[in-house]
């Protein structure tokens, strides 16, 4: 907890949390400003694109961003977010720090000005952001094949896999049925990036899809 940076403003809805990101995304000094564009939250973290201008016209030189047809450069930043006894905290990373969460939405994206540097800690950031949204929903009974074997707990590796779901109580959660055993394993959704479908069970043969429908 001692990286956070905590507010003694009251923040106790998504509309408080976005009134104060924007807050903290909007500030002015004797010859720039910034302001945010967009601000999306993913989970408890917020993604934000701010846009620098400077006020009296000129164009905006950096070292990261190339300038935009208007003059201004556009970055992106990831606030991580958590209450602590009622206190609302956050960090705050600029893309070229290299943030570990990478769920920005691509409209956010596209809005970013471009990187200079294609080998940059921003550019591999924004591409985590592309690989994220480039994951497939997959439907209950679809077969598919991921990117690189997954190690499970007891030593084992699975590749292919169908989509499937158990039951616990009332709620149903989606699990994966591995081809080589039967066995049911739990899978992240970063672990399905870069998986192909090699099979949709949209048709009744499937027997997953007649176990779901079954069930």
């Amino acid at each position: 907890m001692g990286w956070l940076f905590y507010t003694d403003r009251r923040i106790k809805s998504y509309a408080d949390e976005k009134a104060e990101i924007t807050r903290l995304c909007t500030f002015e000094t004797d010859i720039r400003k910034t302001e945010p564009l967009k601000a999306c939250k993913v989970g408890s973290t917020w993604y934000t694109a701010a846009r620098v201008t400077n006020l009296h016209g000129s164009p905006v030189e950096d070292a990261t961003y190339v300038t935009d047809a208007d003059g201004s450069i556009t970055f992106g930043a990831v606030f991580l977010t958590r209450y602590d006894d009622g206190c609302w905290g956050y960090k705050d990373i600029e893309e070229s720090g290299g943030p570990n969460e990478s769920r920005a939405p691509l409209g956010l994206i596209k809005l970013l000005s471009d990187l200079k540097d294609p080998d940059s800690y921003a550019h591999a950031w924004r591409q985590r952001c592309r690989d994220w949204a480039a994951i497939p929903d997959y439907e209950e009974g679809d077969r598919i094949k991921l990117a690189a074997p997954v190690t499970l707990t007891d030593g084992s590796t699975c590749q292919i896999v169908t989509v499937t779901h158990y039951r616990r109580g009332r709620s149903r959660r989606r699990c994966y049925r591995i081809e080589e055993t039967g066995g049911l394993v739990r899978l992240s959704k970063a672990s399905l990036t870069g998986s192909v479908l090699l099979s949709s069970a949209k048709g009744a043969a499937s027997p997953v899809l007649a176990e779901f429908l079954a069930g």
